[in-house]
């Protein structure tokens, strides 16, 4: 039997789509690689979220540049890998062939958008990495485009591997849409009740979600759902505390990092999702949606077209509150056009792809 160990160091890290990638990913391969004669194993700081039925070890380590350097090719050679899977970077030294997913090139193409640190690290490590491994992967065309482009790699050394959906991104049922059911917006400062102007009638307000950055851009979204009378909720991780403070001087309900159970009544209980990204490698948070029920609004990038498709307003930044409207005004046939794209993405299509670059890698 082959051993794959599998780099899930993002779980429990609050890391948005690398963590689901690496989640949903690791739950499908788990049904999958038994039969494939593959043993998986999935190599992390935190083992208590390794999904159910995969085997995790256990790796800590003082920095990430330590892991990739020393200490998971010492773990690799430990546990005898005959292949090794990572996001963005392999290791140094690393004693068998590795794949590398890489969900996008953001720091190449709009380089401003990511503090000086990370874009150095980044643009050091990624073209490396892509070069040594056996295969890349990513989750959108537009990506694969990108790193032949900027990387030169050979278009038949990438696969693509869209994204699925979690089942809990479902549309509401009946009962749980009232016109006048209220989502409490959730305040982790206090455990007390919200007062009533901490509330959202159900339907009446415009959800943005994604980590709290300026390659995001809510704030494109909060003027857009101003200039159509509507509060904004923004969802995801604060990486820029300077913009998360002048979302919320601005009006809008940051709610930062929530549980994916949070996530799913947010996207339910929306009039529609804002997606107004300057770049994106895959736009998740579209699909979750669409999953939903909700309706989507979002700007051109070719990721979000690329995920959208026919089933989301899509409008230049300046004309997002006329999309918010369009969205609003047009709800049931966006609903019905967004829940049959949803249906075209699978987690379980994905591993599988993922799996047969494991096992043309293995000759098994």
């Amino acid at each position: 039997m082959s051993v794959v160990a599998f780099d899930a160091d993002v779980l429990g890290r609050r890391r948005t789509g690398d963590e689901t990638y690496a989640l949903n990913l690791l739950r499908e391969l788990g049904a999958l690689a038994g039969g494939a004669g593959i043993r998986l194993v999935a190599i992390t700081r935190h083992p208590e979220h390794v999904p159910a039925g995969i085997e995790a070890m256990a790796l800590s380590t003082g920095s990430q540049e330590l892991r990739m350097a020393w200490t998971l090719a010492r773990t690799l050679r430990r546990l005898g890998a005959d292949l090794c899977h990572t996001q963005y970077a392999v290791p140094l030294r690393a004693p068998c062939p590795c794949v590398v997913t890489v969900h996008d090139l953001s720091f190449e193409r709009d380089p401003e958008l990511m503090g000086r640190k990370d874009r150095l690290v980044f643009r050091r490590v990624v073209p490396a990495s892509v070069r040594k491994a056996r295969r890349v992967l990513t989750v959108s065309e537009r990506t694969k485009a990108d790193l032949v482009e900027l990387y030169g790699l050979p278009a038949e050394k990438i696969v693509v591997t869209p994204n699925g959906v979690d089942p809990i991104f479902r549309p509401p049922n009946p009962d749980e849409m009232p016109s006048y059911k209220l989502l409490q917006v959730m305040n982790p400062s206090s455990a007390r009740e919200s007062a009533p102007s901490d509330k959202l009638l159900q339907g009446g307000y415009v959800l943005s979600v994604g980590a709290i950055q300026r390659r995001k851009n809510q704030l494109a979204a909060l003027g857009a759902a101003d200039a159509v009378g509507l509060p904004l909720v923004v969802v995801g991780p604060v990486k820029d505390a300077a913009l998360a403070d002048e979302l919320r001087r601005r009006g809008a309900r940051v709610e930062g990092y929530v549980a994916t159970e949070r996530l799913a009544e947010l996207y339910r209980g929306a009039a529609c999702l804002v997606q107004s990204s300057r770049y994106e490698g895959f736009g998740l948070p579209v699909l979750e949606a669409m999953a939903s029920g909700t309706p989507v609004v979002a700007v051109p990038d070719a990721a979000l077209r690329e995920v959208a498709g026919d089933a989301a307003v899509v409008v230049e930044e300046d004309q997002l509150a006329s999309g918010i409207r369009r969205a609003i005004a047009e709800r049931a046939a966006l609903v019905e056009a967004g829940l049959r794209r949803a249906e075209a993405f699978s987690w379980r299509v994905a591993a599988e792809r993922t799996l047969a670059v494991y096992r043309e890698i293995l000759g098994r």
